[in-house]
C-alpha cells in the first residue's frame, strides 16, 4: 500500500532525510517512531504530498508522490498533531465545508458525517462551535475529518493528544478497528500506546532508518541480558553457587527475604525451564520464577543511544 525508496530530503546543506527505504502493507498498522528532529514529519509531509522528497521515491496505494499528488491526497486521510480548524464553525459546519472539499455531493456528505459522527464519538458536540470544544473533542474533529472519504490510508499523528484514559483507550480500539479496512501509519511519542495498538514498527533517528520489526522481535532483540527473576526456599549461598554453575549465566545477585532467596539472573538465554529443573532436582521449593522482559522503551532508548555512540 505504500513503498518508500532511497527517499532523501535536504534543507540546504542539512540533510533531514537519508536514504530510507520501508513498505506498508494493505491493513497493516505501523508506528512510526523517533525522538525529536529525527525526520518524521519530514517523512510523513513527503507522503501526503505537503513537500517534495530531494531524491527517491514513495508511492501511496499505487500513485506517485511526485507526478500524481492529486491521486495520492484522495488516497491519503491525515490527522495532524495540531489540527488545523476553523473554531467559528460548528463541528457539522466544519465537516460539511471539508466533504465539498472532498468532492462528496449532499446525500453522500451527509451519509459520511453520520459515519464518521459515530466512529469519532462526536454525537453530543455535533452542533456545538469547535471554539467551545476541548482539546481531546478537537482531536476527534480531526480524526473525523480524515475518515471523512473513507481513504485506503490514514496518516495519524500523535492522534491520542489531549484525551483522558478512557479516550485514549477507545482510540486504540478504533485504531484497530479501522485496519480492518484501511492502512495506517501512527505517529506517537506515546511509546505503550504504540506497542498496544501497532503491528509493526519503525524508528528513525537523524534522518536514517534504524530499526524495524514487531513489537515483540524488537524487544527479542535486547533480550540477550535480560534478568530472569526467581524466589527458592534454601540458603543463598548454596542456591547462588548451583545457579551460577548453569550455563550462559554472566551475573547472579542472591539475597534473603522472609525465610526465601530471590535470585536476579543475567543470562545469554531464557533459563527459567532450567531453573526450575535444577531447583526440582534439589529439591527446593519454588514460589515465583519469571523474566524481566524487556519493554519497547527500553528497546527506543538503547537503539537511539547505540546511534549517538557510533556518532
Amino acid at each position: 500500500m505504500i513503498e518508500v525508496r532511497n527517499l532523501s530530503k535536504y534543507y540546504g546543506a542539512h540533510r533531514a532525510v537519508d536514504n530510507i527505504s520501508f513498505t506498508v502493507a494493505d491493513g497493516e498498522i505501523v508506528g512510526f517512531l523517533g525522538p525529536n528532529g529525527a525526520g518524521k514529519t519530514t517523512t510523513i509531509r513527503i507522503l501526503t504530498c505537503f513537500q517534495p522528497a530531494t531524491s527517491g521515491s514513495a508511492t501511496v496505494a499505487g500513485h506517485d508522490v511526485f507526478t500524481e499528488s492529486l491521486a495520492v491526497r484522495a488516497a491519503v486521510g491525515y490527522m495532524p498533531e495540531n489540527v488545523p480548524l476553523y473554531p467559528e464553525m460548528r463541528v457539522r459546519e466544519y465537516l460539511r465545508f471539508r466533504g465539498k472539499l472532498r468532492g462528496l455531493d449532499g446525500a453522500a456528505r451527509e451519509a459520511a458525517i453520520d459515519r464518521v459522527t459515530q466512529r469519532c464519538w462526536l454525537q453530543d458536540v455535533i452542533n456545538r462551535p469547535i471554539s467551545q470544544l476541548s482539546k481531546g473533542f478537537r482531536q476527534r474533529v480531526g480524526l473525523a475529518d480524515a475518515l471523512l472519504h473513507n481513504p485506503p490510508v490514514l496518516i495519524l499523528d500523535e492522534p491520542t493528544v489531549g484525551l483522558d484514559p478512557t479516550q485514549i483507550r477507545e482510540t486504540r480500539s478504533l485504531i484497530r478497528e479501522l485496519a480492518q479496512d484501511h492502512t495506517v501509519i501512527l505517529s506517537s511519542h506515546i511509546l505503550p500506546e504504540v506497542e498496544a495498538t501497532c503491528q509493526r514498527i519503525i524508528i528513525i533517528h537523524k534522518g536514517k532508518l534504524v530499526a524495524s520489526g514487531s513489537p515483540s522481535e524488537l524487544r527479542e532483540r535486547i533480550s540477550e541480558g535480560a534478568k530472569v527473576i526467581a524466589e527458592i526456599k534454601g540458603a543463598p549461598d548454596e542456591i547462588g553457587a548451583a545457579v551460577r554453575q548453569l550455563p550462559g549465566v554472566t551475573d547472579v545477585q542472591a539475597e534473603r527475604r522472609d525465610g526465601w532467596t530471590r535470585l536476579a539472573v543475567v543470562a545469554a538465554s531464557d533459563l527459567r525451564e532450567t531453573i526450575a529443573q535444577t531447583a526440582f532436582a534439589r529439591g527446593w521449593a519454588v514460589r515465583e520464577l519469571h523474566r524481566d522482559a524487556a519493554s519497547l522503551e527500553d528497546f527506543f532508548v538503547k537503539i537511539v543511544t547505540g546511534a549517538h555512540e557510533q556518532e
